[in-house]
C-alpha cells in the first residue's frame, strides 16, 4: 500500500481566516439541508457526504446515490448541501480543523492549493483506488495533475466544466458558419475568423453576432481572459513569496481582442449574465459565450443548441475550466475501513457520470467518455475535447472557485470594456492586484 504524509496540525482561528480570505466575507447560511439516498439511514454507519449541489445537479446527485446505494453492496449514505460559495468552503475548512469532518465532500479542483498544504485534506491512496477500478489513466493529464499538491493525490475529479461557444445552428447554416465535414461550428482559429463569424451571424439575426454577460459578475471576464491568455502561450503564475508572473504583452493583447471583439456594434458589450442568456434564447445572436453549466436553462428554453469548445484564436488550445472533484477531509483518527468506503464511493459515483453528463458537465473519468451511449449526448459530446485541454485557476491559496482574486481579474477587464479603461491601464491593474495577493500569507501554511 502506498503511504500518505501526515497531515499537518491547524488552528481553528487559522482555519476561518483562509476560508474568509480565500472567498470574501462569510455568507450567512440557515441550517444545513440533510437529505440521503432511500438506502441512507442518519446511524453512526452512514458515509457522511457533503456536496453544493442545488437544482438540477442536486437532483441528478440524488440519483447518482440511490444508484450506488441499490443492491446488496450498497452505501448508507448521510447527504448534507450547503450553500455554494463562501459558506461552503469555510464551513469545510471548520469542520476539517475541527474533527467534525464529514467522510467525503466536495471541492472545486482549483481551490486544492488553499486545503491540501495546510493539512485540511487527507490523501488518497492510489492502491486502494485501483482496487475499486479507478487509475490515472481514467483522467485527462491536465486535470490529473491538478488533482495533486506536492506530488501526493488529494482529489478525484467528477467532472470537468468549461467555458465553451454555445450556437445557434440555424444562424450559423444561413451565415455559412457550419463546416460540412462534421456539421458542427466551422473552425474559427484567429481573431479575425471569430470578428468575421459575429459579424456575419449580426447580418443574419439583424442583431447581434455574440452575446457575452460579464457585468457585475465576478468571474465571467476572468475566464474568457484566462482561456484566451493561454492560447498566446503565456503562462499566469503566482509563486509563493515573489512576484506575478505575468506576460504584459500578451494580457494587453487579449484585452485589446476582447475590446474590438464585444465594441458594440455587432457585439454588446455591457450585458450581465441574465440578458445575454435572454438574447441568445430569443434568437437575437448566433453565438453565446458561457459555462457549460448554462446548458440545462438553453435547452429548457427551445432555441437550436450547438456547443464546441472555446474558439482557439491564438494559436495554443486552451479552455478555462474547473472541476467538482471529492476530497477526504482531515480525520483526526481516521477509521481504515470507513476510509476505504469512501474510496469506494467516490469510485462507484463517478462511474456512473454518465448521469452527470446530462446536465452539461464533461465526466473526468473517461472510461464514462469512451462509451457509445456519450458519443449520442449532443451537444455534449461536441465541446468533450475542451476537458483535453483545460486550464484552471494559477495554483495559489487565494485563487480558484468563488474567490477574490476572480472578482479582482473580472472587474478592471469589465471597466476595460465598458470603454473606461485602455488595454495597456487594464493589464497593468490586473498585475498589481495580483502583486497585492502574493503579500498576502497564507493562514494555514
Amino acid at each position: 500500500m502506498r503511504t500518505s504524509p501526515p497531515a499537518r496540525t491547524v488552528s481553528r482561528r487559522g482555519v476561518l481566516r483562509a476560508g474568509l480570505a480565500g472567498a470574501g466575507t462569510l455568507l450567512a447560511t440557515g441550517p444545513l439541508a440533510a437529505c440521503a439516498s432511500p438506502a441512507a439511514s442518519s446511524g453512526a454507519s452512514s458515509l457522511k457526504v457533503w456536496d453544493l449541489f442545488q437544482g438540477g445537479d442536486g437532483m441528478l446527485m440524488d440519483e447518482m446515490i440511490a444508484d450506488v446505494s441499490s443492491g446488496p453492496d450498497g452505501f448508507s449514505v448521510d447527504r448534507t448541501i450547503l450553500e455554494w460559495g463562501s459558506a461552503y468552503y469555510t464551513k469545510l475548512a471548520m469542520s476539517s480543523a475541527g474533527g467534525r469532518a464529514s467522510d467525503v465532500a466536495v471541492m472545486h479542483l482549483s481551490r486544492l492549493a488553499g486545503y491540501a498544504p495546510g493539512g485540511l485534506l487527507d490523501p488518497f491512496d492510489l492502491d486502494v483506488l485501483a482496487e475499486f477500478g479507478v487509475t490515472e489513466r481514467d483522467f485527462t493529464p491536465a486535470i490529473w495533475r491538478r488533482a495533486h499538491y506536492d506530488g501526493t493525490l488529494y482529489a478525484i475529479p467528477l467532472d470537468t466544466h468549461p467555458f465553451i461557444t454555445f450556437y445557434n445552428p440555424e444562424i450559423a447554416e444561413q451565415a455559412g458558419l457550419i463546416d460540412p465535414a462534421t456539421g458542427l461550428l466551422a473552425t474559427l482559429d484567429s481573431p479575425e475568423a471569430l470578428i468575421a463569424a459575429s459579424e456575419a451571424m449580426a447580418e443574419v439575426t439583424g442583431d447581434t453576432g455574440i452575446f457575452f454577460g460579464h457585468v457585475t459578475d465576478s468571474s465571467q471576464n476572468w475566464r474568457q481572459f484566462l482561456a484566451l491568455y493561454s492560447q498566446t502561450g503565456a503562462e499566469f503564475r503566482l509563486p509563493d513569496g515573489g512576484h506575478a508572473e505575468i506576460d504584459r504583452d500578451a494580457a494587453v493583447r487579449v484585452i485589446s481582442f476582447l475590446q474590438e471583439l464585444y465594441d458594440g456594434r455587432t457585439n454588446p458589450g455591457h450585458l450581465n449574465t441574465e440578458s445575454s442568456l435572454a438574447g441568445f434564447m430569443g434568437g437575437r445572436g448566433g453565438m453565446l459565450m458561457a459555462g457549460e453549466w448554462e446548458m440545462p436553462t438553453l435547452r429548457e428554453s427551445g432555441v437550436p443548441l450547438g456547443a464546441v469548445p472555446y474558439p482557439t484564436v491564438f494559436g495554443t488550445p486552451a479552455s478555462y475550466a474547473d472541476s467538482h472533484s471529492y476530497v477526504l477531509p482531515r480525520q483526526e483518527r481516521p477509521d481504515e475501513e470507513r476510509r476505504r468506503e469512501a474510496h469506494r464511493y467516490v469510485a462507484e459515483i463517478i462511474k456512473r457520470s454518465m448521469t452527470w453528463a446530462t446536465a452539461g458537465h464533461i465526466p473526468a473519468y473517461q472510461p464514462v467518455i469512451a462509451e457509445p451511449a456519450y458519443a449520442e449526448l449532443q451537444p455534449q459530446s461536441s465541446y468533450a475535447s475542451a476537458a483535453e485541454t483545460a486550464v484552471l485557476d494559477p495554483e495559489n491559496w487565494f485563487a480558484g472557485a468563488g474567490s477574490t482574486f476572480q472578482n479582482s481579474m473580472s472587474q478592471p477587464i469589465q471597466a476595460a470594456l465598458l470603454g473606461n479603461a485602455s488595454a495597456e491601464a487594464t493589464a497593468d491593474l490586473m498585475i498589481r492586484e495580483a502583486d497585492d495577493f502574493l503579500q498576502q500569507s497564507n493562514p494555514v501554511a
